[in-house]
């Protein structure tokens, strides 16, 4: 059974067709990329089905519960690690093809808006949000510690002191600045 002929073509067009309308009726004075939202969902349904998938034929069983230990832990590592990957300006060169600079905003961050087609654009909305990109990222370290959980505790806890020490040293530089007034 071939799946690349005009049938198949012509339900992808009117998938794309059916998007595009309730995209215009869903914000008709502003551009919204529903249709790269669209692909970012499905994307991430089968990003998680995979993980899904990698911990099934392994053979391991979910967890009954998370310690609050690790829930913190794994928090505190998708925050830093989101921000890091979204605003970082060391990691800009990654998220170049699918933005554009706009300016300095903080100490070692940028701010960056999405630029081109639907897909890019989609993606380039993803990677300079830290709340999306932190979806991704825990659905990451949650199927990484059922497959690496070693690993992932070690990775999960680096991030976590990267956290703290970035809040420590943004408090010293505050104190710093109330002191000189």
């Amino acid at each position: 059974m071939n799946h690349d002929g005009p049938e198949n073509a012509n339900r992808s067009g009117r998938l794309v067709g059916v998007i595009r309308r309730i995209g215009e009726a869903y914000a008709p004075q502003e551009e919204r990329r529903l249709q790269g939202h669209f692909g970012a969902l499905v994307a991430f349904g089968a990003y998680t089905a995979c993980w899904g998938a990698v911990i099934a034929r392994r053979k391991k069983s979910l967890p009954d519960r998370y310690e609050p230990w690790d829930v913190a832990l794994t928090a505190a590592a998708v925050f830093r690690l989101s921000r890091l990957l979204s605003k970082g300006s060391v990691t800009s060169p990654l998220r170049a093809p699918f933005t554009r600079y706009e300016e300095a905003t903080g100490p070692a961050e940028v701010s960056e808006s999405p630029r081109g087609g639907h897909i890019r654009s989609a993606v380039g909305e993803l990677i300079t949000c830290p709340f999306c990109l932190s979806v991704w990222l825990t659905a990451t370290l949650a199927g990484a510690r059922m497959v690496w959980p070693r690993a992932t505790h070690t990775l999960t806890g680096a991030l976590t002191a990267l956290a703290i020490s970035d809040t420590l040293q943004l408090g010293y530089d505050y104190l710093l600045q109330k002191n000189v007034q």
